[in-house]
């Protein structure tokens, strides 16, 4: 019989040394029946308890895998519900702070984007002329809609096969919520910027023309990552200035002028990949997320290689900063006492229309 739910106030008045021993000592008792998922944007006295790093969809894929009756996600709540999604049944997902969400995916809520496909459809039939995509990074019930209307899930890493896929199947792509994932991946495949268009959904009709709808061929949802939104091209002449040998990398989130002036674009793991791939002496400017850089700075340090970070003022993921080694550890003393707190679970019907979208975009990414 399980034993009364531990409260967090206790917990958050331990110092991350006490919280460390003690989680330590919790992951031993739990064993197998527990894995720890911690993606690269967390902090650092979080992410060295985790059992897989890595970006969302690779997460939630290693812990399917592994067979664990516990998931405990160390990242945002999109993160803990696709872990949810592609599990098995009898696993359970936990999110340690409910707090910890994503300012991206809620800039894009179902009620909007079902107005903007009705909009749509009163200028083309949506359904038979547009292929709805949501990246990885929003809700589940996105991702339910996608895969109803013949949509997909893309991720940084695959979004212009994922396109490319869409354009076989319809002419026109509705891509949120993220515009720069999107214009970025667009321009890369050719489509010139004046057929990539912003919608605005504050404005009827996005604040589009019929003409600008009709003449698009993707049309992107007015999002953006805050942590990827402060990155300027002006970082990188300032950069350039001081290190004219020096090298260029971001991430797709970024801005369209940050990307141009960019060496290489790609995700987490191309990032981390590139960087530790290239010769001693190499220096790197990065725009993404710091936890990631300051980490990527250290490990390559050793091999005589110098990694900075983009932007002049650091402005971390405040929500994937909630995760915390006190909330960590809360979550697994409560599982020790048989007590599941912050468990995410999706529901039935919407995870149903939710892997279908998912399972199309790891079809195409094989």
């Amino acid at each position: 019989m399980a034993t009364p739910k531990l409260s967090i106030d206790h917990f958050l008045s331990l110092n991350d040394a006490q919280c460390h021993e003690r989680i330590v000592a919790a992951k031993k008792a739990l064993g197998e029946r527990l894995v720890i998922l911690g993606h690269h944007y967390q902090r650092e006295e979080v992410f060295k308890h985790a059992d897989y790093t890595g970006d969302s969809l690779k997460l939630s894929r290693q812990a399917a895998q592994s067979g664990a009756e516990y998931i405990v996600f160390c990242g945002v709540h999109f993160m803990a519900e696709v872990a949810d999604i592609l599990s098995a049944p009898e696993q359970i997902a936990i999110l340690p702070d409910l707090a910890a969400g994503c300012s991206m995916a809620d800039m894009a809520n179902l009620e909007k984007v079902e107005q903007a496909w009705r909009e749509l459809s009163t200028i083309q039939a949506a359904d038979e002329y547009i292929t709805p995509i949501t990246y990885i990074n929003s809700a589940a019930d996105l991702k339910a809609f996608c895969g109803s209307h013949g949509g997909i899930v893309c991720t940084s890493s695959n979004a212009q096969r994922v396109l490319e896929w869409a354009f076989s199947q319809r002419k026109k792509v509705l891509f949120f919520p993220d515009q720069h994932l999107g214009r970025n991946t667009g321009v890369r495949m050719g489509i010139p910027l004046e057929q990539i268009v912003v919608w605005d959904f504050d404005k009827p009709y996005g604040g589009l023309t019929q003409e600008e709808i009709k003449a698009a061929k993707i049309i992107l949802w007015d999002g953006f990552c805050s942590v990827h939104q402060q990155f300027h091209a002006e970082h990188i002449d300032k950069y350039r200035a001081t290190y004219p040998q020096g090298k260029v990398i971001s991430h797709p989130e970024c801005p369209y002028e940050v990307c141009q002036k960019s060496d290489e674009i790609g995700s987490t793991e191309l990032i981390i990949k590139t960087v530790k791939a290239s010769p001693p002496c190499t220096r790197w400017l990065i725009g993404t997320e710091v936890n990631l850089v300051n980490r990527l700075a250290r490990e390559s340090e050793a091999e005589g290689k110098f990694v900075h970070y983009m932007a002049p003022v650091v402005c971390m993921c405040s929500t994937m900063y909630r995760i915390d080694p006190a909330h960590l550890l809360w979550i697994l003393e409560n599982l020790l006492e048989d007590n599941i707190v912050n468990q995410i679970k999706v529901l039935p019907d919407i995870a149903a229309q939710a892997r279908l979208a998912l399972e199309r975009m790891l079809e195409v990414s094989l």
